[in-house]
């Protein structure tokens, strides 16, 4: 049994009358796949939380694991960075402490742990190029990446709106 996605109009005037389906199914396990393919994607979407330290550090926690580094914004006041300070696989720190430094051609500033955990996985290539941080802060930026000890320690943190009133505030003054 065929299922009609969508139709559309053939012949030349809205008069002729004639729809035919732009996509069919040819069986129910096909319409079932696609429905299922869709929602596993979503659900992939919605499995990565990212919330903010007023401070300008974002986590992203995944399945147990946040990775963790300084927002765009931070980024931005900071000017072209040209050092990147961070621990070394294994180290353990708390919520709320110094884990590294970022240095800019204006400034220096201690890089805080939005959650605590254990340094799983560094991002060696900041030690290299650490303008990466000015071109892609958020993404192949990350400082760091840790085993989150406690997950509720993300209800504390900002969300996305939250922390975008934060920069809206700091960039008014």
């Amino acid at each position: 049994m065929a299922f009609r996605v969508a139709l559309k109009q053939l012949g030349t005037g809205a008069r002729s009358g004639k729809f035919a389906p732009t996509r069919r199914f040819t069986t129910q396990q096909q319409q079932l796949k696609l429905q299922r393919s869709s929602f596993q994607a979503q659900a992939r979407s919605f499995s990565t939380i990212t919330k903010y330290l007023e401070s300008h550090e974002y986590v992203k926690l995944d399945n147990g694991v946040g990775t963790i580094g300084i927002t765009d914004f931070a980024q931005s006041q900071l000017g072209d960075v040209v050092f990147v300070d961070l621990p070394e696989r294994g180290d353990t720190f708390e919520k709320g402490e110094a884990f590294g430094s970022v240095e800019s051609v204006k400034a220096a500033s201690d890089v805080y742990m939005p959650v605590g955990g254990e340094i799983i996985d560094v991002n060696e290539s900041l030690m290299e190029q650490p303008e990466l941080v000015n071109s892609n802060a958020m993404n192949d930026a990350w400082f760091v990446k840790v085993k989150v000890e406690n997950e509720s320690e993300m209800d504390d943190l900002l969300d996305q709106a939250a922390y975008e009133k934060v920069c809206e505030e700091e960039a008014d003054h």
